[in-house]
This record gives C-alpha cells, structure tokens and sequence, in this order.
C-alpha cells in the first residue's frame, strides 16, 4: 500500500464517521469499496464529487473501489435529508443517466487497467429486477426488526418534520435495499466497505447489521462517510443563484465551471483544494502560506479552478475558461471572441446590460442604434461620436473607427449577438431577434 486511506481523507478534511476496525482491515488488505449513485439526472454535479474523490484516493491508495448506480433505488427515492418524496423515474430514463455518468466518473477513476484494484461500476436493478417481493420479504425483511429501522434519524425526521404526506412504506423500506446492495456487494464481489456522505450512515450501518444477521457476526462489514461539504458560511456548497454546478458542459459551461471555482471565498479555497484536489499534502501547505501572505492575488483559488477543471473538463478547456477571462477582465481580439460557443459566450457577460432588437433594426448606423430608447448605450449622439473619435469604443472587440457604421447582419456573433464596449469597463451584450 503506497498511503493509509485513513490518514490521507483525515488531513485532507474528508472524514466524518468511521466504524471501528476499518482502519486495521485497510492496512491489512486491500480492501474492495463501493460508494452508491442514484441516477436521478444525466449528470453529476459538484455536490457528487467529495464521494468520487474519496473513491479516487481509496484506488490511488491500492484499494479496489466500485460505484453502483442506483438503477433500482433510483425508481424509488431515499428519505435521507429530503422533505419529500422523489419522483420515480422510468427504465430508459434511468439507463440513460447511468450511461452518461459512467462517462464522468471514468475521468476520475481507472476502470481500464490491468491492477487488481482497477474500478468497476455496477447497477443494482442487474440483481434486484428479477428480486420477488417474497424472496426480498423473507431473506431481507425477517433479518431487521421494525424497530430497528424506526430508530434512524432520517425517518425520525421525516416521521416528526412538517412534511405533510408523512413517509411511504417505499421509502420506508430504502435503507433495506440499500442494505441487500452491501449484502449481495460484499457475497458477489469480496466488497467489506461502504464509503458515502454523512447523510447516508443510517442506510449504510443497516448494511453492515443485514450481513452481520445473515452471514454471522464474524463477517467483516465496515462503513465510513465524508462530511456534507458546505461554505463558510454554512450556505449549501454548489449551488448558485441559477442551480446546481454540473459536471457535464451542456449544463454548466467550462467556462461558468471555472469561474464557480475561481469565485470561492479564501476559507472556502483553503479547505477546497485539499478536498477537490489530488495534490500533496506538501504542495499544498506552501500554496496555503503563499496565498496567505498576498490573498489579493488569489492563489489558492486561481490552483483550485485549474485543477478542477482540467479534471473534470480538459486541459483545453481550462485554457478556454481563462481565454473567455480575459474577454472581459483583460486585453483580447476578436478572434477570441468568435471561438466562444453561444452559451460560453452569455455565461461570460451574464452581468452586463443586455438589450435586445428585432432583426428589421439592423442597418441603421451604430450612433442612431446605440443612442436609441431600445439601445441607450450612450446617451447622446454627440457623446458617442466623441467617444468614437477619441478610439473609447469597440464593436465585437474592434474599435469602431466610423460611428456612423451601418450595422448588418454580418457583424452579429453566432448569427444574433453584437457586443459593445464603452471605455475599458462598460459591455453591453444585444441580442438580435
């Protein structure tokens, strides 16, 4: 073994709860963990990545891990820290989101090697589709007691919260599923460890309880779960004001990506970057004190977005997101401008005005377009004119050198955007409908 699982989530902040005698079965052999998935959407996001970096450490670490997609448990929906019930997904929706997240997560994890700690991803309705309520009754049901399962604390919650509709007996009866997915893990696949966020310790000791009653108490089970990451200000961490961070770029652009990494507050970066990371110990420690002695150069943060995003993105797409930057913080052409798709492109001028013409505007010269109640960009033809002539103006990162231009139709970026800028600082993205 090359590390101690243990010790490297420990520094790194990633260890809640721990069952005894999980540390002396990872030094002992190498362990075969797995940590589960509902595919509820067709991507990750970054809520999902502290429990895939944790699978990520345990392979570098010389353990075996295994993610389960929750083809099975994802038509019912998990009680643990939900107000309410899910809604259950059909079988071809289901497949397709397995699909798609088996993609991201191989950016994480080698499933393609030839060590024997190279990863596997399982679907639990492979064995559970053909699973009788009978067999699931008698050879799950009769292991675990009622009371048993009422004394979890995400049913007691559900069971005492202000949710109207109570708890059904579906998801009354996930944690017995979840626990038969350890059960038959660990009988078809040698697997003794179930890694997973704090909010699933309930479920995950019902596993290590169903193998110990049904295969003997000598058999060894063992649970360990990261904390639920938040901000500093205790703020769920991921979410922005229009959703959840994706992995996938069709739902979160690179750029949009890196600039939710790049954005975090200093405390935030510091804990961060040991977590979303997997650099050393060491490295880190002197990003930490050289960040500390000039924060306003953003160090730690400008390390964190780069290596997240080359993570999860590409190399090429980090080198993008800093290009799309500088459009709008620094100097750059047109040509930088016409290699930003059209979402990238809104995502890097989410902030500035924006108006918006019909087609039949375009044209009339840039000063009656920019000086318009529609456009006012500029509030007076003599004041563009000015600006105009003293080169303060730039159309599509061009100066405009005439401002009586007639704007047309071949000016516009992907067919309906123009991009003013007044001055260094002032954009205004309009869009022509």
């Amino acid at each position: 073994m090359t590390k101690n699982f243990v010790e490297e989530l420990k520094w790194r902040g990633m260890l809640a709860q721990i069952m005894p005698g999980t540390e002396e079965l990872l030094n002992k052999e190498m362990v075969t963990a797995y940590l589960g998935t509902d595919p509820t959407a067709d991507s990750l996001h970054i809520g999902h990545l502290c429990g895939i970096m944790m699978l990520r450490h345990l392979q570098r670490c010389g353990h075996r891990p295994i993610i389960l997609v929750g083809g099975a448990t994802g038509m019912i929906g998990d009680p643990s820290g939900k107000s309410q019930e899910r809604n259950l997904l059909d079988s071809d929706t289901l497949y397709h989101n397995q699909e798609c997240i088996k993609k991201q997560v191989a950016k994480f994890l080698d499933f393609n090697g030839t060590e024997p700690n190279k990863a596997e991803m399982v679907n639990n309705y492979d064995w559970m589709k053909d699973f009788t309520f009978l067999d699931f009754a008698r050879e799950v049901g009769k292991h675990i007691t009622v009371n048993y399962m009422m004394a979890k604390d995400s049913v007691q919650q559900r069971l005492n919260g202000t949710a109207r509709d109570g708890l059904s007996f579906t998801e009354f009866t996930y944690q017995l599923l979840q626990g038969y997915d350890f059960l038959h893990l660990y009988k078809t696949m040698g697997c003794k460890l179930q890694l997973g966020g704090n909010d699933q310790w309930g479920n995950m000791t019902t596993g290590t309880e169903l193998i110990r009653r049904t295969l003997g108490q000598e058999a060894e089970a063992y649970a360990l779960t990261c904390p639920l990451i938040t901000k500093a200000d205790g703020k769920k961490f991921g979410k922005t004001e229009s959703g959840n961070v994706w992995l996938d770029r069709n739902r979160t652009t690179p750029y949009a990506f890196y600039q939710f990494w790049l954005n975090v507050s200093d405390d935030d970066a510091e804990r961060y970057i040991k977590i979303f990371t997997s650099l050393e110990k060491e490295e880190i420690d002197a990003l930490v004190e050289e960040h500390r002695q000039d924060p306003g150069r953003r160090i730690l943060q400008r390390r964190l977005a780069e290596e997240v995003t080359v993570m999860v993105h590409s190399r090429e797409d980090y080198e993008m997101a800093i290009e799309a930057s500088n459009i709008l913080f620094g100097k750059s052409t047109k040509e930088s401008l016409l290699k930003l798709d059209e979402q990238t492109l809104l995502d890097v001028f989410a902030g500035v005005p924006h108006f918006t013409i019909d087609k039949t505007e375009l044209g009339k010269p840039a000063v009656e377009l920019l000086t318009s109640e529609a456009v006012p960009v500029f509030p007076s033809r003599g004041e563009m004119r000015k600006m105009v002539q003293g080169g303060g103006v730039s159309l599509n990162k061009e100066k405009l050198t005439a401002f009586d231009k007639n704007i047309s139709e071949s000016d516009l970026l992907d067919g309906k955007y123009l991009l003013v800028q007044r001055g260094k600082k002032n954009y205004f993205l309009i869009t022509v409908k």
